[in-house]
């Protein structure tokens, strides 16, 4: 095996640890929405509750996110990812084990200090071993297969029947085995990164840059755009889609536990497929700005068609499921080209500490309009409020990716700050 082989080799395995890792990853953080239903009619919790608990995963990286950033930059990948994997490992312990609310949200306050900058590193050592044309693709098959696992925790109530049969505790169980499986891969990773490494000429590892607060506004405007729409998109995605749309499917259309959670997968399958497709094709024609504003642009579409008529709710789910591939298909692409390499971490860490504070928002403001209005199997008009909510903040995010279209459109050379080089044509 000739040196490029073996690196693509080597590539390739890291790219099997950590997508693994990944999946479990996925599949923890949307473990909530399939038991919410049991949670408030076992425990009693308020839809308040059941927010709480994902927004408070978002919580502590308000802040914490940019730290993990920072921290993904100057110590590498490898390392950030294997000790993140054991704080979520913890955290999914912890909630499923809890005697109470408070324990409860404790654990997912573990999980979310870890699985963000956990995020980060996965997205760090793809762009580490995979460059040029094959950047998106790689990214986007990462995503992908990630998303499958959102896809599994969604079907979990039909896959894992007896377990839900048997109260909130057990699919939560199940969670914790899987966060498990996601420490052991990234164990993996880490083993793979230091022989790589060790058997190199030269250290490939990530040089460590000491960070600057200035750094922070050396990312020009096309980056401040693409913020806000990462913000306002994701804020919606995940607070209607991990939340509150399975209980939303049962109470205001009609839908069993089981078919509310299987209508609700087919978002993540998908992207599973299309998010690689998407990520495929952004390799080869580059054209960054317009796709992502057209799948901006499907989300308040879907919950308009939701909220407002009576179309299959088949309609919004592929519109949804569009959007949710090809816009992180474009958008961390899109983000390694508008700065250095070496403030890759950062540039999500600033990313990602103002898009949990929008979800978390987000999800304590669902769940308040929620019980506000009395939303309900027996008031499912009260569910209208909250759509309405998340219908602004969509279009507000389609608003963002359309300045976003026409400042990398009228101003291509801001678009490579960092590198100093010129926005190719074909981004816009």
């Amino acid at each position: 095996m000739n040196e490029a082989q073996r690196a693509r080799a080597i590539a390739w395995f890291v790219f099997a640890a950590v997508t693994v890792a990944a999946y479990g990853n996925f599949y923890v953080y949307d473990s909530i929405g399939p038991v919410a239903d049991l949670l408030q009619r076992q425990r009693g919790f308020s839809d308040t509750q059941i927010g709480m608990l994902n927004a408070i995963y978002s919580i502590p990286n308000v802040i914490l996110v940019l730290v993990g950033g920072i921290l993904v930059d100057r110590f590498g990948a490898a390392r950030m990812l294997f000790g993140t994997t054991a704080v979520c490992l913890a955290g999914a312990a912890l909630t499923a084990l809890s005697p109470g609310f408070a324990t409860m949200a404790a654990g997912r306050l573990l999980f979310g200090i870890g699985a963000e900058t956990f995020n980060i590193a996965t997205l760090a050592a793809v762009a580490e071993y995979f460059t040029g044309r094959n950047l998106a693709f790689a990214m986007g098959l990462n995503l992908s297969i990630s998303r499958a696992g959102s896809f599994s925790a969604d079907m979990s109530p039909a896959w894992f029947a007896k377990a839900y049969a048997g109260g909130w505790q057990p699919p939560l169980i199940i969670a914790m085995l899987i966060a498990a499986t996601s420490f052991a891969a990234a164990a993996c990773y880490f083993w793979i990164d230091r022989r790589a490494h060790a058997k190199a000429k030269s250290d490939a590892a990530p040089t460590a840059q000491p960070f600057r607060f200035a750094d922070l506004l050396g990312f020009g405007p096309a980056y401040w755009f693409l913020l806000i729409l990462c913000v306002l998109w994701y804020g919606v995605i995940l607070a209607f889609r991990s939340t509150f749309s399975i209980k939303y499917f049962q109470h205001a259309h009609g839908l069993s536990l089981a078919a509310a959670g299987e209508m609700n997968s087919y978002v993540f399958l998908a992207a599973v497929f299309a998010t690689p497709a998407f990520g495929w094709l952004c390799d080869r024609i580059g054209r960054y700005a317009p796709m992502l504003a057209f799948g901006a642009l499907l989300l308040p579409i879907a919950i308009v068609i939701m909220a407002a008529t009576e179309w299959s709710l088949w309609i919004a789910t592929v519109l949804i499921g569009v959007s949710f591939s090809l816009v992180p298909a474009v958008m961390w692409p899109l983000t390694s080209k508008l700065v250095a390499p070496s403030r890759f971490g950062t540039a999500l860490g600033l990313m990602w500490v103002i898009q949990n504070a929008g979800i978390a928002g987000a999800n304590v403001a669902a769940g308040w309009l929620n019980d506000r209005a009395g939303a309900s199997a027996q008031n499912p008009a009260g569910y209208q409020p909250m759509m309405i909510f998340f219908g602004v903040m969509s279009a507000l995010g389609f608003g963002f990716a359309l300045l976003l279209w026409l400042t990398a459109g009228r101003r291509r050379h801001e678009a490579l700050p960092a590198v100093g080089e010129a926005v190719p044509s074909n981004m816009t």
